[in-house]
């Protein structure tokens, strides 16, 4: 549509210089939802020797080989207490998980198949593979393995992983910091009573929870009125808290009461764009203000929230240092959808499972105020700007949502 930036270019023109952010050292237990700013290479071997998989007896295979067989027990191996000499012909060492197999041995007799004996003998009565229950040095990861690499979000697995490797810190990036502002004089804080001509400053709260599942940290500056000197005393808090990105929501517009960008402009925004080819979030402007990007999201709740999603998550990765990623995938329609306008669209939709794959079915009212809609999808439905009509069966593509 004329004068309306296609959404891959505004995505484009949001990242683009971007640098990421500097490294710092965090200890591996402060990691949870950090970003690495460097790879992690193994800094030992595991497991560090050749381990048992069961609790039994070590044994050499060929001792099995005819059976039954009477293995004279030596000794014992348990995790962290080695047994110390070797396995010979006709000779066992009893063994838990864990412990180093002995020298000698090749093999695990579990348990189960062996009958002690009360002369210090078992019998062993069933067949044995070689190698079989041993786990074998370096199974997991050898020394100097790049197991994790620069960009990665440390979470659960990745931080149990670099334990294991041998680290106690890691390189983690700064957190980038988003300033989020309300505007609006309609605007009263969640958990106060509006009242008749009054809305609630629903999005903030989850805009900033987003912001902080995506690794970052969020800052929220409260509500501003619709004053161009209010914005700007706003815009230099931003600054002093070296906010790296500030959100502004409302106000992005250009109507008579629509001052957010004549605020920003004060303060030396300078102004990429400030409309979108597609629905919800048509008024979403862009700037910077020296290093401080800045990202004017639509007053409608709705609107901010898909457009967070859309242009705020890759400008957060991209300060991460995490690569361009698509996050839409395959999907089929659970019903027919009508042909689209020039605008590409972000439908609400619920999320069904198939043989064939995911189903999407998109919500009768797709009202961009409507909150309780956009808590019951599971996904935005993607339409491209100008999609014909189509029907239940055929493919789509589908964002599905945090």
């Amino acid at each position: 549509m004329a004068n309306l930036l296609p959404v891959e270019e505004a995505v484009g023109r949001i990242v683009a210089g971007v640098m990421a952010l500097g490294g710092e050292t965090v200890a591996l237990a402060d990691a949870d939802g950090r970003t690495l700013a460097a790879d992690l290479a193994a800094k030992r071997t595991q497991p560090p020797f050749d381990a048992s998989a069961m609790d039994g007896y070590a044994v050499r295979a060929d001792d099995l080989a005819t059976l039954p067989a009477r293995l004279k027990v030596t000794g014992m191996a348990a995790a962290g207490a080695g047994f110390v000499g070797s396995v010979g012909p006709g000779e066992t060492v009893r063994i838990f998980t864990g412990a180093p197999v002995p020298e000698g041995a090749d093999t695990i007799l579990i348990q189960e198949n062996a009958e002690v004996q009360d002369d210090g003998t078992i019998i062993g009565r069933e067949p044995v593979k070689r190698g079989r229950f041993v786990r074998k040095a370096g199974l997991d990861f050898t020394a100097g393995d790049v197991l994790l690499t620069q960009g990665r979000r440390m979470g659960m697995r990745e931080i149990a992983l670099a334990a294991a490797m041998g680290y106690g810190i890691v390189p983690a990036r700064q957190l980038p910091l988003v300033a989020i502002v309300s505007t609006g004089d309609e605007l009263v804080p969640p958990g106060t009573m509006p009242a008749g001509d009054q809305i609630v400053a629903a999005t903030a709260p989850g805009l900033a929870a987003y912001v902080r599942s995506l690794g970052a940290d969020a800052h929220d500056l409260g509500i501003v009125q619709d004053s161009v000197e209010a914005i700007g005393v706003v815009t230099d808090q931003a600054k002093t808290l070296g906010a790296h990105i500030l959100v502004t929501l409302g106000g992005a517009s250009v109507g008579e009461h629509d001052l957010v960008a004549k605020g920003l402009a004060a303060k030396g925004m300078t102004l990429d764009f400030w409309k979108i080819a597609m629905r919800p979030g048509k008024p979403l402007m862009f700037g910077k203000i020296d290093a401080m990007r800045v990202l004017g999201l639509p007053g409608n709740p709705v609107s901010s929230l898909v457009c967070a999603i859309l242009f705020l998550r890759p400008l957060i990765d991209a300060l991460l240092g995490r690569p361009a990623s698509d996050i839409s995938e395959p999907a089929i329609l659970g019903a027919e959808v009508a042909a689209n306008d020039g605008r590409e669209d972000y439908v609400r939709a619920r999320l069904a499972m198939s043989d064939a794959g995911p189903v999407a079915t998109t919500l009768p009212v797709q009202d961009s105020s409507m909150l309780s809609a956009l808590s019951a999808a599971d996904c935005l439905l993607i339409r491209a700007p100008n999609a014909p009509a189509a029907k239940a069966g055929e493919r789509c593509r589908i964002i599905r949502l945090p």
